[in-house]
């Protein structure tokens, strides 16, 4: 059988919780003392912390590892139909702790799901797993084979799709977010590709009151979710 990492205790224990089986676990012997929940887990080895870094391939497991079955990714087309959705959209963001952090956000915000590309972008991995502190346990994440196909496909009178962009004439504060939405963000130094952005309804810009020109795209993803969140609550 097909099985998968994930590493961190705090990753370790929300697959634990989420939909997906957690076949075995591994943890060194201080691990084990101090965490007690592992001993309620499946197959539970200990085993020395080098044995561990070597099935993970970093050190960066705090001690616990978990094989799984395979993460369950999301339909896109499910997420974007429902009554009112708040999607954050990644264009070929690559690096895994960044997609993880966006994960962990929007998880926090409440949000429908993310959605990555097929090409160019990370998918859910041990490392995803571990940045997100194990929120892509309990968020959909889908795949989608073209971005901007899909959000020409998603596209309906209640549902408005909005590019993260520095340059975008409309800010945060001018833009209707009350409603379904689908944010898209691009990769740090690239921005949204223009194929993307035509996609969109409109673009977006997070007003800036310092020096810096633009935000990390998990912390601007943190912004616009959260007070995407906000004025949904409050148009009820």
């Amino acid at each position: 059988m097909t099985r998968e990492q994930v590493y961190g205790r705090r990753p370790v224990r929300e697959a634990l919780c989420g939909p997906r089986e957690v076949l075995e676990l591994w943890a060194t012997e201080r691990a084990a003392s101090a965490e007690s929940w592992l001993a309620d887990g499946p197959r539970l080895q200990v085993k020395p912390d080098r044995e561990l870094s070597d099935a993970a391939g970093t050190r960066d497991h705090q001690g616990v590892l978990a094989w799984c079955e395979p993460y369950r990714y999301a339909d896109a087309h499910e997420l974007a139909g429902a009554e009112t959705p708040l999607l954050a959209c990644l264009d070929q963001v690559t690096d895994p702790r960044n997609l993880g952090a966006v994960c962990r956000s929007a998880e926090g915000a409440g949000a429908s799901g993310v959605i990555v590309p097929a090409h160019g972008s990370a998918g859910v991995t041990a490392a995803v797993c571990r940045s997100s502190a194990g929120a892509v346990e309990h968020l959909p994440v889908a795949v989608v084979p073209n971005l901007a196909r899909f959000l020409n496909e998603i596209k309906r009178g209640d549902l408005w799709i909005y590019a993260a962009a520095v340059d975008a004439e409309e800010d945060m504060w001018q833009a209707d977010l009350s409603g379904g939405l689908a944010l898209v963000f691009g990769a740090e130094g690239k921005g949204v590709r223009p194929l993307v952005r035509r996609a969109c309804d409109g673009a977006i810009a997070i007003p800036l009151a310092g020096k810096v020109e633009s935000l990390n795209v998990s912390v601007a993803a943190s912004l616009l979710l959260y007070e995407a969140r906000r004025r949904h609550k409050g148009s009820k």
